[in-house]
């Protein structure tokens, strides 16, 4: 499979190369061809060729400008005598003009004085022009392709085959592990389905970085602004990637089992400190207010990890979409065997019929929004598993006053 990927990444740096070519080929026609139909209109117009010629700038020094009449024959060069000429209608970019209005040929070798040249022809109502550029390094790296971010991507491309090798070697061997607790069918179900829904998710980010990267390898020249703004969108969609990796491969552990996961004494009160910390260095626009009505010390034996991912995902939830200004955290019940506690925004909330799918993975309300605010898609997915680890349930409504109200409960030992 790394072969295969590998394979497509150098096809298409192949064809990238060749593209790019081919754009700083005809790029350089074009230059030329304004320069032909300039001379063209200037003729047609009763003006003498040689007079524009001596009196107008050239594209290019040393330039060799070439009349040529329809029927082929060559009428003036400014390098040599046109009688020494042979007929030139065979000639690949003449034809190429007589038959499209326009044609270039690259690196032919000249009939006439042995030199390389790049040609470019035009045609107009009674001529054809052809202006041409004799080779030379200057010439060469003007057409050479730039192996500046064909480097970069191959190098970006090694290193996430590297991640992606060993990321997906621990997905692989978590997956054995679950294929170990559950039945047949029911392990086949859920490898294709995590799949399924992490192939979709990669899709997005994937194409946005393959479409600045087509943009910097593309030879159009772009501000300094503007690279650095591909480069940094490269970059975040990047993080976007890893991010998700990291949650999946979390969710993947939970569901192998509490074997694999260590426990010790976590204390809720100092986990929910440390968010409220958190909020309080954030950027002040996306800032919410933290408020707790936790009465007494609450310990259970537990994750500490797993536990601050409940209250972390729930909070960069309420961020992203509850659109409220404030979070209430609050103890309902305490005993010797579990704990109950409700999570609560002031938001706008959701419509009834997501309610029930929330805690699915992947599954946004508004895909496009979850999107821009570079979410996995899995945070709330991440809680109810964080959940049901420490051997407790969670359930979400709409608040009366607005917003969403979570309620969830952990054992004190599992």
């Amino acid at each position: 499979m790394l072969a295969f990927s590998w394979t497509i990444v150098l096809c298409f740096i192949v064809f990238q190369y060749l593209r790019e070519k081919e754009y700083k080929s005809e790029f350089l026609s074009a230059q030329l061809q304004q320069y032909n139909r300039h001379l063209l209109v200037a003729v047609e117009e009763g003006n003498s060729y040689e007079d524009y010629i001596a009196s107008h700038d050239k594209p290019f020094d040393d330039l060799r400008i070439t009349l040529i009449t329809l029927s082929g024959a060559v009428i003036y060069d400014n390098t040599m005598s046109a009688d020494s000429l042979d007929n030139h209608r065979s000639r690949p970019e003449v034809a190429d003009a007589m038959k499209h209005g326009s044609g270039y040929h690259i690196g032919r070798q000249s009939s006439s004085d042995g030199r390389e040249y790049f040609y470019s022809a035009t045609r107009g109502e009674r001529l054809v022009v052809r202006t041409a550029i004799p080779y030379s390094s200057t010439l060469h790296d003007l057409l050479a392709a730039d192996w500046t971010f064909l480097i970069v991507m191959i190098s970006v491309t090694l290193a996430m085959s590297v991640l992606a090798y060993f990321t997906t070697r621990k997905l692989g061997k978590d997956i054995e592990r679950v294929n170990r607790y559950e039945a047949e069918q029911e392990k086949s179900r859920l490898k294709r389905q995590l799949t399924n829904d992490i192939n979709h998710e990669l899709k997005t980010p994937v194409a946005s970085i393959q479409v600045c990267l087509e943009t910097l390898l593309s030879g159009i020249d772009l501000s300094e602004e503007k690279r650095q703004n591909l480069i940094e969108r490269c970059y975040t969609h990047n993080e976007r990637l890893r991010h998700l990796l990291n949650d999946v491969s979390l969710i993947t552990r939970m569901e192998d089992g509490s074997g694999l996961i260590s426990k010790e004494p976590v204390t809720i009160n100092d986990i929910i400190k440390e968010v409220a910390d958190e909020l309080d260095v954030m950027p002040e626009e996306e800032r919410l207010t933290l408020h707790t009505d936790f009465n007494e010390e609450v310990v259970v034996d537990g994750n500490p990890a797993l536990i601050g991912s409940i209250f972390r995902n729930l909070t960069e939830n309420a961020i992203a979409y509850s659109e409220g200004r404030n979070i209430y955290i609050s103890l309902i019940e305490n005993n010797k065997d579990s704990c109950a506690i409700r999570f609560e925004d002031d938001g706008k909330g959701v419509a009834a019929n997501h309610l029930p799918r929330l805690f699915e993975r992947f599954y946004r309300v508004d895909k496009g929004r979850s999107r821009q605010k570079g979410g996995t898609g899995l945070g709330l997915a991440i809680v109810k598993h964080a959940v049901q680890f420490h051997g407790g349930t969670i359930s979400v409504i709409n608040r009366p006053e607005g917003g969403l109200r979570f309620d969830f409960s952990l054992k004190k030992k599992v």
